[in-house]
């Protein structure tokens, strides 16, 4: 197994970034970077499905099958096009 070394500072940030993704390791969250960097698979998106994604997919997952509220198709196109409106109103100028 290779090392990589890396000054403090930037450990510290990756360290940081570990932490918000769900690794248990800098080094876990290391590793994901570079795998996802010299991956040639544009279409590859797992790398955004860090653990703490996945648990707060999985919590929501739980939250609907215990009959949380669902939305339909057209409420989501609804609140997205609100919020799009107000958004354009607001950097108008």
């Amino acid at each position: 197994m290779q090392r990589v070394q890396i000054n403090d500072q930037l450990y510290k940030r990756a360290e940081r970034r570990a932490m918000e993704g769900g690794f248990s390791t800098v080094d876990e969250y290391v590793a994901d970077v570079l795998r996802q960097s010299v991956n040639d698979d544009s279409e590859n998106v797992d790398h955004l499905f860090t653990p703490d994604v996945i648990a707060h997919l999985d919590e929501i997952s739980d939250g609907i099958k215990a009959g949380g509220k669902t939305y339909t198709l057209d409420e989501v196109k609804e609140h997205f096009e609100k919020k799009r409106t107000e958004w354009l109103q607001d950097h108008s100028g």
